[in-house]
């Protein structure tokens, strides 16, 4: 029996563009791979922030491994609750002037001038397991190309094992040869660690290779098709 990770029904929110962000409804269940395409980049900003409880809808429900965001009201709860999830996205800041491996680190501890051994050694494992090269892993994060600094994002939303990856927008920044193997890793990866994604997209080359489903919204009404 699969179980919804996220489940949205009859969502709006008002966020200054033309219109609000409208989704009548999304399931998504554990372990499934979804691209949502229609999204520009602020739009899917309010999604993220409405499936991690950082906002929450004007009118709707938005229930994350079957809780409700609104039933979050302590913020040592949501903290848990967040980490959760692994963002994808742009978003997520690198220490430009510090190597991939320090970067790596982050999420396993403050000491990476130098790492310690064991933070190494994770933090090289998730280095392999988004295809970064070995030989990238002592450059400059502000030196290294779109593709792999994306893979850096990748690797550090990854490190506390998350159920659900959310990929805000990941293949705006990269070169058009590259779309199609990020999404494959992407997906790769999150299958064989059982975790869902949601891929929030206007790249349909990305779409398809990072997903089992593929969605198209309607502005106008929120209704999510296949197309």
């Amino acid at each position: 029996m699969t179980t919804a990770v996220l489940e949205l029904t009859g969502i709006t929110k008002q966020y200054g563009a033309l219109r609000p962000l409208r989704i009548e409804h999304l399931v998504v269940d554990a372990g499934e791979q979804v691209a949502l395409l229609g999204f520009d980049q602020p739009a899917a900003e309010v999604l993220v922030n409405l499936v991690t409880g950082a906002s929450l809808p004007d009118t709707g429900h938005v229930r994350v491994f079957g809780r409700a965001t609104a039933d979050v009201t302590d913020s040592t709860d949501w903290l848990t609750m967040l980490d959760r999830f692994g963002i994808v996205s742009d978003r997520v800041a690198l220490l430009e002037s510090f190597t991939a491996l320090q970067n790596l680190s982050i999420p396993f501890g403050l000491e990476i001038e130098p790492p310690p051994p064991p933070t190494v050694q994770l933090a090289t494992a998730l280095a392999i397991e988004v295809g970064i090269a070995e030989a990238a892993l002592q450059q400059r994060v502000g030196d290294l190309d779109p593709t792999t600094r994306m893979r850096i994002r990748l690797a550090r939303a990854l490190a506390l094992d998350p159920g659900v990856l959310l990929a805000e927008h990941p293949s705006a920044s990269l070169p058009m040869q590259d779309v199609a193997t990020f999404g494959r890793r992407l997906r790769a990866v999150a299958h064989a660690r059982g975790a869902a994604v949601l891929s929030i997209t206007a790249d349909p080359t990305y779409a398809a290779s990072s997903s089992s489903r593929a969605l198209h919204l309607e502005p106008a009404t929120g209704r999510l098709r296949v197309r």
